[in-house]
């Protein structure tokens, strides 16, 4: 829409933790996650089975990324073939031969966790500080103090695309927190304070399937904005949201038009931190056949100085 009415407008309503852990706060929600919750999470190991749910980077099938993002690139520095008649291997006493690649990615470029500073408007980013300590690399909530601290919970995973009684959700396709709540009833578990959210859509199928005609029209099934849904984030005291789309949220809101306001309402203005294109299919169909749905999820972006977002292998135990 053309017309679309500016986040400022939109969200000047809406609730805030600007300040609730003080003034020089960089990771949000993520303090919900005390010792206790960590303890609480631990205790929904039952059968000591281990989830890894980040993508494959190099997938030969494809990676999917947000549009403008390139997929990660491996590039072979050094193998073999290096130590051939004429070629340049490195001589070491004793003969040793090794292999050597480097990566060429975006940070935000396979499963990742965003910066509480990655998006804002109004010229502030989380907690309040100026955009303009984004300029260069982020001085203040980068993703950085996430991984120094780590992240562990209980997680509860919401499997809409089974709820909905379909094998992924479609394009533009939404739901709301009350669909959240059905489907945690639905599962015989409901969502409790502080849980881990894990959403699965199964959306990123449309991806494999359709290979670049994927992005054209491009926008994802997620979570709709409202006002009573942020509420009920902010009441619910949820740490982070991890979900199987590349961005977390319906692409473009149905009913204002605008380009991911929960990014804002929930991440900028609550500090809620997201973890995004993950893979949550083995995790899902297991939780079908045992129809155990929590589990203790353990993640840690890579520790980068003033980085906007980081690659993460989340681990869900049950």
């Amino acid at each position: 829409m053309t017309d679309a009415p500016d986040l400022t407008e939109l969200l000047a309503d809406s609730p805030s933790n600007w300040g609730k852990w003080g003034p020089d706060d960089q990771v949000g929600s993520l303090n919900y996650l005390t010792p206790e919750q960590v303890v609480a999470g631990a205790a929904q190991i039952q059968k000591g089975e281990l989830f890894t749910l980040q993508r494959l980077i190099g997938d030969p099938n494809g990676d999917p990324v947000w549009p403008g993002r390139s997929p990660a690139t491996r590039e072979m520095i050094l193998d073999e073939s290096h130590w051939d008649e004429g070629g340049d291997g490195p001589a070491f006493p004793g003969g040793l031969h090794y292999a050597d690649d480097k990566l060429n990615a975006f940070l935000q470029g396979s499963t990742q966790y965003d910066a509480l500073g990655h998006v804002w408007y109004d010229g502030k980013i989380w907690n309040g500080y100026d955009a303009r300590t984004t300029i260069g690399g982020l001085e203040k909530a980068s993703v950085e103090p996430i991984a120094q601290r780590g992240v562990a919970g209980r997680a509860n995973l919401l499997d809409m695309a089974r709820f909905r009684g379909k094998d992924y959700l479609e394009p533009g396709e939404t739901f709301t927190h009350e669909d959240l709540i059905a489907c945690a009833e639905a599962q015989g578990t409901p969502i409790a304070k502080r849980d881990i959210l894990m959403i699965r859509t199964n959306h990123l199928q449309l991806f494999f399937e359709k290979g670049d005609a994927f992005y054209e029209d491009f926008c994802e099934s997620g979570l709709v904005y409202s006002p009573g849904l942020v509420e009920w984030f902010q009441d619910m005291e949820i740490p982070n949201l991890v979900t199987d789309t590349i961005a977390n949220e319906v692409t473009f809101d149905p009913n204002s038009g605008v380009a991911l306001v929960l990014h804002n309402a929930l991440m900028r203005n609550l500090g809620v931190t997201f973890t995004e294109i993950c893979d949550l299919e083995k995790l899902a169909a297991d939780s079908a056949d045992d129809g155990r749905y929590t589990s203790f999820y353990v993640a840690a972006p890579l520790k980068i100085h003033r980085a906007t977002g980081s690659p993460v292998n989340p681990v869900a135990i049950k």
